[in-house]
């Protein structure tokens, strides 16, 4: 039975953190011997299986009183301590600081390391610490798993030749679902309210698709990042009276039933690595449009005009002139919301589950 050892900051929900709780579920599920080492815990963290075991490697009482660098030394100890208790097979960090915090704690130990980049890189790895960091730690990594080809390519060919591209897997409380016997006019988003995902650009746009649509409105589902959006998103509603046909609807446990019957997803980030929301929203078989944001998430899932329609980041008329199109071409966004949905056929938790496991073995054997 191989030792799989996950390593990231914590579960809280989040992309990442949602992965690997999917990933550590369905190995131990498959006779897989699971941990998760963690750095701290969080309020409201996805559940994992009773079998997936949960540790933690972060700073201990009394740590937080010393100094930035001695944290930074004890997180790597902590963990290099903890993988040489437990000899895994493999360990696999999640997310930027993980990555660092994992390659130096295996350094010297016959262990191979599985990096995973959850991001867009570009303005992610940029910083001095990355540029002195990624030449050092990364060629010792013996693989690493992207979400798109935009973000495999922002890194040196070494680190390119020995990935994969795999995408994230889908809920599969997203799967299968009927689709509705008549869509409700409503627009719809889901994502947390924070400064990337440029909300308050869909509002604006969404001002003037009521003007010409007064019988749709908008619903964007997600909870507070408590970075300053939710008050903006508020100001731009109060400032256009849209109090009555744009709405904030706050976190949802239930998107497969709230979203289902919308007229269409409109998805508005600036960057992002590879969508939660956008492959759920595909499940779903919604008609989406979505910019085609960096490091290229949504052209890795879908092809404009095919299954969705691609607009340009930033572009209050273009997702204007998306929306629009899809109210007023009913067939068009019937065709594109069917297509969408075989994007279980990549992406379903299997499937998934699958790619990282071969991969998992490949690097082990070697």
């Amino acid at each position: 039975m191989r030792k799989i050892v996950f390593h990231l900051n914590c579960l809280e929900q989040g992309g990442a953190e949602r992965v690997v709780t999917n990933l550590a579920n369905q190995f131990v599920d498959n006779g897989y011997d699971v941990i998760i080492a963690t750095e701290w815990y969080g309020e409201n963290e996805f559940k994992t299986d009773k079998r997936v075991r949960r540790v933690h490697v972060g700073l201990r009482q009394g740590d937080e009183k010393k100094h930035r660098l001695i944290q930074f030394y004890l997180r790597v100890k902590y963990l290099r301590d903890f993988l040489k208790k437990e000899r895994p097979d493999i360990l696999i960090p999640f997310a930027r600081k993980a990555l660092y915090r994992g390659l130096m704690a295996a350094y010297f130990m016959k262990l191979p390391v599985l990096i995973s980049i959850r991001t867009d890189p570009a303005g992610h790895y940029e910083e001095r610490s990355d540029k002195i960091q990624i030449p050092i730690l990364f060629p010792r990594a013996d693989g690493c798993v992207f979400q798109t080809q935009g973000a495999k390519e922002f890194f040196a060919p070494r680190l390119q030749d020995n990935s994969r591209i795999i995408l994230n897997p889908i809920n599969p409380k997203y799967i299968g679902l009927p689709e509705p016997q008549e869509r409700s006019k409503t627009v719809v988003q889901s994502g947390r309210l924070v400064d990337f995902k440029n909300q308050p650009m869909l509002i604006r746009a969404f001002v003037e698709v009521h003007k010409k649509h007064p019988d749709y409105d908008l619903k964007i589902y997600g909870g507070d990042s408590f970075d300053g959006t939710k008050e903006i998103l508020e100001r731009i509603i109060e400032e256009n009276h849209a109090q009555d046909y744009v709405h904030l609807m706050g976190a949802s446990d239930s998107l497969e039933k709230e979203l289902i019957d919308a007229a269409l997803f409109a998805f508005s980030s600036d960057w992002e690595g590879l969508p939660n929301a956008l492959l759920e929203a595909m499940a779903l078989g919604l008609p989406i449009v979505a910019t085609d944001c960096p490091c290229g998430g949504p052209r890795t899932v879908m092809t404009d005009g095919v299954d969705g329609l691609l607009v340009p980041i930033k572009d209050q008329k273009a997702m204007e002139d998306g929306i629009n199109r899809l109210i007023e071409d009913r067939e068009l966004a019937g065709r594109l919301g069917r297509e969408a949905k075989k994007i279980v056929l990549r992406a379903n938790a299997d499937a998934v589950y699958v790619q990282w496991r071969d991969y998992i073995e490949e690097l082990c054997r070697k």
